[in-house]
């Protein structure tokens, strides 16, 4: 299940992207790891050194502060905070973690 922000455009000043020096690290699952259940509960846990998850939406960009989306072979599956559950089907899965910006965009270099 997403959550869908409407979007307003207008002419205006263009605004940059931030930039972020902070790391993800996926401590769980680990790759490889194979769970069981139908569908499986997926226990996520995320490590954020540098950085800082915010709970608001914003337009005001600050460098190394956001939230996080999970990617579920190559859609956004949920956005969340360091820990999760995602319930997913049986089968081979990818699951990848981004830190973005506060207004759910990427960093000028995306943190994955």
């Amino acid at each position: 299940m997403g959550t869908a922000f409407p979007f307003i455009i207008h002419a205006g000043p263009v605004f940059g992207r931030p930039s972020t020096t902070a790391r993800l690290q996926m401590l769980s699952p680990r790759s490889g790891e194979v769970l069981h259940g139908d569908p499986a509960i997926v226990p996520v846990v995320l490590r954020l050194s540098g950085g800082r998850v915010v709970p608001l939406t914003s337009i005001h960009l600050v460098p190394n502060e956001g939230h996080i989306h999970l990617h579920l072979d190559g859609s956004l599956e949920a956005m969340t905070g360091l820990d999760a559950s995602i319930a997913v089907q049986p089968g081979s899965h990818t699951l990848e973690a981004e830190f973005v910006a506060v207004d759910h965009g990427p960093f000028r270099s995306p943190l994955i």
